[in-house]
């Protein structure tokens, strides 16, 4: 056995786990209580259960107490182990020596407690459940029955979560033939209690009729589990809610490893691996520190919810920081740097994996390459050189290293085998990775200002290949993140809100992506104006290195978009782009979020706003750059965030802008585009009237006829119409969008100051979650609201029944038959707790916004009901909301409201503008809504 040398974690591991329980105490104690009872179980049974759940509470109490002093995740999840062994021996001893006493047993009432599944690894975490196997010789007597029943109850009463099977060792070898989670709960099984010679059994012939032979089919089996595990979970490593066990990088993916290890390798303990060489010292000490922190994570998440969960959410992520010892620095806070070094180890389980893989594929290469996992792509060929390179081949269609000292013969080799790898193609040899990884010293800052190095780097970085897989294997290598100092800043990083789906690292690889998707044509439907601009665009590598750095500054005291505006001056030029082109990729950093926040959050119809932004953009080059940025931007951000709605207002915002930059000369005018507009909705509805058209057509402002798509004027032509005929002042429609995980509801009704606040207050009865909001007003005095909330069910059927009950709630709240404020304290009431985050509060007033408009722009903390206060609020003020945006990002609220007072003048008394902050500021707060509960 090899030694490893003592690290702070291995070495607290191989103390092993302190024991918190004894077991012949326990037992003692039990069999005193039992004669108490002069041997009789059934008088003494109560009393045992009490004794036994005392006993184990106190225990459970003391290994939490050890976990918060020691910080030993894996020793925690040993000693919750060692207690129920201990646990479960003592109740089975006392319950065979009292309950059902075998005299003369025979050779068939013979029994043995196996744990198996985690718990046969000999850990637990505090809400696992306790597997256990009952293994008795060829058949199941009375006296075997009875026994397992009496211990089994027990321990339900104890309030454990049993998982058990009853089998004979013959069943468990068929059964282990056939069922592939059988097989793998054997391979984990350690005896507890009984008959010994009777477990031992059970491992010998599972070894010879079960292993033996069947290596292949094993490690494929466990491989298709582990990649349908990571389809459910969402496939990345990098999901800002990760589940700490099933996720890709949590423990499962560790139990699969050894699972394999054991298996294949017929080993009953990591530190044989290392004696196999199949993993270096370093490796296996990587194991262990990863599963061990892994552990705590998992045990402090089962002590503070006091249940199963293995989700590490965003509630619970602070208060797990701040368990673990986190303290924050500047740029970020406890919880971020925790969920740092969380995506670490997952990073670190992964290439764990790669070099696991590496090993066992040799070791069948040598024997007999049965594993079509893990080599399939072994059969397409074998080796041979790559064009133009002597120190990279072609290792059956993966890139490997001709010999091991490619890298340190040249150091630039580190950047050329992933610019290789994109060029022909070609996936990765394990062999290679492993030899990449280990040669990251080598990346110095003499090779940062390697000219071809950079070259290199800047070629793949802008490839019309695939850059996101190649970008992403050099972010897994370690390469990507000691290239590009700054981009190693932001590994693992993750931001605490609910808004960005994946870590920074990872965001900024998924936009390379979505950029080369775009440009591949691949994403049309989704992306039109992206996909139309980027053929036209000048230079194409500086849109890529600018989606690339976009992000960079993340998690500095600094306003990220202008600190990374100075990172790209400095790393452009080394890429190799000159001055001019370093202004433009600076330029589109520093405004990265311009584009998308005047789209979502201004009046798109108010020529101020387009005025504004044309100022800042400048040119049209600099527009198509920026918008093919923001769409990119937003559709790496996580599922869903990206929708036709986004799409909409960022093609009026270009196509409001564009004529101003190009001189009014190189698209249509906005009379021309609204005309265009009409008479595509004439074309769409031939049935209709010419004059029936014409009175219709009129009856929409300019804004309407550019922000709305064609087949949502199509939709509200035919409800606006239906009303006029059946004479209906209300009427309302719902879509449903699965993709999107969004539905709208459009809202027709007579405009009126509260006729918002009845829309959003019933959305807020209803628990649904608002999360965009377009409003428009005709010229004969109606309003056309179109509310997009967060789909509840998965079936069209049901989301449309309670898309129906709210728009029934707002009809009669409007007809004044629904009492909406006394609904809404008390869903207030019923979603309320503490939040996991903290949003300052910020309410701006802007009267150079709008020629005719103040505009309040108000950002915080969003809540149930807080749309319905605001807009409550608004009016009680005596403001008339003209034009309303709603943006949400996760768990913040940037709503924007273009009003007037009473009379449509700008709002321009400061002792006014005061008061109307500080009474907003209150809605964020609640105090407007209990003053006017209370009143």
């Amino acid at each position: 056995m090899v030694t490893l040398a003592d690290t702070p974690t291995t070495k607290r591991i191989r103390q092993g786990p302190q024991a918190v329980l004894d077991r012949e105490a326990l037992t003692e104690r039990l069999v005193e209580r039992i004669r108490e009872d002069k041997g009789k179980w059934e008088t003494a049974r109560s009393d045992v259960l009490a004794i036994v759940r005392e006993e184990r509470d106190a225990a459970m109490s003391r290994i939490e107490a050890l976990l918060a002093e020691d910080g030993g995740g894996l020793l925690c999840a040993q000693r919750i182990a060692k207690l129920h062994d201990d646990l479960i021996a003592a109740v089975s001893q006392v319950i065979v020596s009292y309950a059902y006493p075998a005299d003369n047993p025979s050779s068939a009432e013979r029994i043995a407690i196996v744990a198996v599944g985690g718990y046969g690894r000999g850990t637990l975490a505090p809400g696992s459940d306790i597997d256990l196997l009952f293994l008795f010789p060829y058949k199941q007597t009375g006296w075997v029955e009875s026994v397992i029943e009496a211990v089994l109850y027990l321990l339900w009463d104890l309030g454990l979560t049993v998982g058990h099977a009853t089998r004979s060792v013959e069943d468990c070898i068929r059964m282990a033939r056939s069922d592939m989670t059988v097989r793998t709960a054997v391979l984990e099984s350690r005896f507890l209690w009984g008959d010994e010679e009777l477990a031992e059994e059970l491992v010998q012939k599972f070894d010879s009729s079960v292993v033996r032979g069947s290596a292949a089919e094993f490690i494929s089996a466990k491989l298709a589990e582990r990649d349908e595990r990571h389809r459910r979970q969402g496939r990345s490593r990098y999901l800002v809610e990760p589940n700490v066990k099933e996720g890709k990088g949590g423990l499962r993916d560790l139990n699969t490893l050894f699972w394999i290890a054991k298996y294949f390798f017929r080993v009953r303990t990591g530190e044989e691996l290392v004696s196999l060489g199949v993993l270096t010292r370093a490796d296996y000490r990587l194991f262990r520190k990863c599963e061990d922190f892994l552990w705590a994570v998992r045990c402090h998440l089962h002590f503070l919810t006091g249940r199963h969960e293995e989700r590490l959410s965003f509630d619970l992520q602070r208060e797990i920081a701040v368990r673990l010892g986190y303290t924050s620095h500047p740029g970020l806070r406890d919880v971020e740097r925790f969920m740092k070094h969380y995506f670490l180890v997952a990073k670190d389980v992964g290439d764990l994996t790669r070099i696991f893989c590496s090993a066992l594929e040799e070791d069948q290469v040598k024997q007999a390459p049965r594993l079509n996992r893990f080599l399939r792509t072994m059969r397409h060929g074998k080796s041979r050189a790559i064009r133009g390179t002597k120190d990279f081949v072609i290792d059956h269609n993966r890139i490997n290293v001709a010999d091991p000292e490619v890298f340190s013969r040249d150091p630039v080799n580190l950047i050329r085998v992933f610019y290789l790898a994109d060029k022909h193609d070609l996936a990765f040899h394990p062999d290679a990775m492993t030899l990449i990884r280990r040669s990251l010293k080598l990346i110095n800052a003499a090779l940062r200002e390697d000219e071809e190095a950079n070259r290199l780097f800047l070629e793949l970085l802008s490839s019309k290949n695939d850059p996101e897989t190649i970008l992403r294997r050099m972010n897994e290598a370690g390469v990507l993140g000691r290239f590009v100092t700054e981009f190693g800043r932001i590994v693992a990083m993750m931001q605490f809100n609910m808004y960005h789906h994946y870590t920074v690292d990872e965001h900024l690889i998924r936009t390379i992506g979505i950029l080369a998707d775009i440009e591949a044509g691949r994403l049309e439907a989704d992306h039109p104006l992206a996909t139309s601009l980027i053929p036209t665009i000048q230079n194409r590598r500086l849109l890529y290195v600018a989606v690339f750095l976009h992000d960079i500054a993340k998690g500095r005291p600094e306003d990220h978009s202008i600190l990374g505006a100075k990172i790209a001056r400095k790393l452009c030029p080394r890429f190799g782009l000159s001055p001019s082109e370093t202004e433009t990729v600076a330029w589109l950093i520093e405004v990265h979020l311009f584009m998308s926040s005047t789209a979502q959050s201004r009046d798109l119809g108010d020529p101020k706003t387009i005025s504004d932004f044309a100022e800042i953009v400048q040119s049209p080059e600099r527009l198509k750059l920026l918008a093919i940025l923001t769409e990119a931007d937003i559709a790496a951000v996580g599922p869903g965030v990206w929708n036709g709605w986004k799409a909409q207002l960022l093609r009026v915002l270009y196509d409001e802008t564009e004529p101003r930059l190009a001189g009014g000369h190189s698209r249509m005018s906005r009379e021309q585009r609204v005309a265009a507009a009409q008479s595509a909705l004439r074309a769409a509805l031939p049935d209709w009237p010419d004059d029936a058209m014409d009175a219709y057509v009129v009856r929409h402002y300019a804004p309407y006829w550019l922000r709305v798509d064609l087949a949502d004027k199509i939709a509200h032509a035919g409800l606006i119409k239906d009303a006029d005929d059946n004479d209906r002042r209300f009427a309302s429609d719902v879509v449903t969008d699965g993709d999107s995980g969004v539905t709208r509801l459009t809202v027709f009704a007579p405009d009126h100051p509260r006729l918002l606040s009845a829309i959003f207050g019933s959305c807020s009865v209803a628990g649904a979650n608002i999360v965009d909001a377009q409003i428009f007003t005709t010229s004969d005095g109606f309003a056309l609201d179109t509310i997009a909330v967060t789909r509840q069910f998965a079936d069209d059927e049901d989301e449309k029944r309670r898309a129906d009950r709210i728009l029934a709630m707002i009809d009669r709240s409007l007809g004044g038959q629904e009492k909406l404020p006394d609904k809404v304290e008390q869903r207030i009431r019923k979603k309320g707790g503490p939040k996991p985050f903290r949003i300052e509060t910020e309410v701006l007033l802007h009267n150079g916004w709008s020629d005719n408009h103040t505009v309040l722009e108000v950002s915080g903390l969003d809540r149930p009901g807080l749309l319905y206060d605001l807009t409550r609020e608004i009016s009680d003020l005596n403001l008339n909301i003209t034009s309303a945006h709603v943006a949400t990002f996760g768990e913040r609220v940037v709503d924007v409201f273009y009003v007037t007072d009473l009379v449509g003048h700008k709002i321009s008394n400061g002792q006014r503008q005061n008061r109307i902050k500080r009474r907003l500021v209150s809605v964020f707060n609640g105090d407007a809504r209990r003053g006017q509960a209370a009143a």
